[in-house]
This record gives C-alpha cells, structure tokens and sequence, in this order.
C-alpha cells in the first residue's frame, strides 16, 4: 500500500471506530509499517485539516474527532446478516464496492460481543453459487462513475442475437431486471430511452459529453425493443 492510499485507509479506520481510540502500536501493526512512520501520516493529516486529536497517556491513541462520526449505532446481528446476504446476492452489480465499505465500518462499529454474533450467524447461513457469468468485471463501476459523474459512455453491445454494435449512450439510471442489471439509458443510436444489459456489454469507455438531464419514467424499451415496467428503490 502506497502512501497516499494508507492516509486515506487511516481516516476511514478512524471513523469506522470513533469515538474510541487506535493507539499508533495497533495502526502499525494492521498497516505493515513503523510506530514513527503511522506518528508521521496523523501529523501530515492533521495538517491538512483531518480533525484527528490524540489522548496521550498509557491508554491513548488517536481518534477522529466525534463531531465527524456518526453516534453508535444499535444493528443486530440479524440485520447485518440480512445486509451481507444481500452483497453476497449481488456480486458484480453497481455500487457493490460501496455496499462492502459500509458493511466494514458497520462491524467496526458495533461491540465485539454482537460482533461475535453476527459471524455465528453469518456462519449458518450458505450460498449456491451462480452459473459462471461472462460479464466483464470492470464494466459495472465504468457505469457508476459515469452515472456519478454525469457523462456519456461509449459501449461495444452484444444483442440477444449474437450482433455486436457500438453505441453512445447517455445512462439515466441502474435496473435489477429479471435477467440481472441493466442501465436504462438515452441511446444516440436509437434516438430514444433504451434498456441495456450489463451482462452484454462488452466494452465501456467513459467520455468527456455531459449526459442531458433527462427524466426516466414508468417504462422502458430494452434494446431489444421489448417494453419493460419500472419501480424506484424504496429508502
């Protein structure tokens, strides 16, 4: 791990546990690196702002400022179980990244008596593995960023017919459809809204055009052309 990704792995294991303490002894030994050289990346993060403060003494350590995290948070075991088996069903899908992060900094969170919960019940709970996919690992968080981003892609599509075809694409949202996700997306190509699966894209390029702020509305065609019904995610 270079530098600059442990000062970023620093912040995120300060929040996961504030407001308790990681003394320099115990960022050490996780980060595979010196006491003095975790005393050099707190200084140079405080400098830069990161509210970091230190309780000296025999049982002190750094943490991040309460201010910044969030207060303790009561999940049950049953309910952090329920998350995992949920990323464990999504495997390739957008923003699964995302989704392991916050269930880190959730077990990070809770004690180590529900901690120790969660995993026995984690530990009786079984997944049949899917039939091999041929989705291209790296094209799911291509379309997050570009989603995030608000630019257009540039897509190799293979058709339900075996037909390749090279489009620009304006996506507008992610669909877990029936046959896995697919981006509901303004298709330059078409000239209209279009439904692709991720599964079938076989190249994705993010561009530098500026995606039209278009509204996605109750149906959808695929690129197949068939009409498909949609529903939001409900938070």
């Amino acid at each position: 791990m270079n530098r600059t990704d442990r000062l970023y792995a620093l912040v995120e294991d300060l929040r996961a546990v504030s407001p308790r303490l990681r003394t320099a002894r115990e960022l050490a030994q996780r980060y595979e690196v010196s006491v003095r050289t975790i005393e050099r990346d707190i200084g140079a993060l405080q400098q830069a702002g990161i509210p970091i403060y230190a309780d000296v003494g025999r049982r002190g350590g750094y943490a991040l400022d309460k201010t910044m995290s969030l207060p303790p948070l009561n999940f049950t075991p049953s309910e952090i179980v329920a998350l995992a088996v949920a990323l464990e069903r999504s495997r390739g899908a957008p923003f699964e990244a995302a989704g392991r992060s916050a269930l880190r900094k959730m077990m990070a969170a809770i004690s180590e008596r529900n901690a120790i919960a969660t995993r026995d019940l984690a530990a009786r709970v079984r997944l049949l593995d899917p039939p091999e996919q041929q989705q291209v690992p790296e094209i799911p968080s291509i379309i997050e960023r570009a989603i995030e981003a608000g630019r257009a892609v540039r897509i190799g599509y293979l058709d339900r017919f075996g037909a390749t075809s090279e489009r620009e694409v304006e996506p507008m949202a992610l669909l877990d459809g029936p046959n896995g996700w697919y981006i509901v997306a303004w298709c330059h190509l078409r000239g209209e809204s279009r439904c692709f699966r991720l599964d079938r894209i076989r190249t994705a390029t993010m561009t530098d055009l500026p995606i039209v702020d278009r509204t996605v509305d109750g149906h959808i065609s695929d690129a197949d052309g068939r009409r498909l019904r949609l529903r939001l995610v409900g938070l």
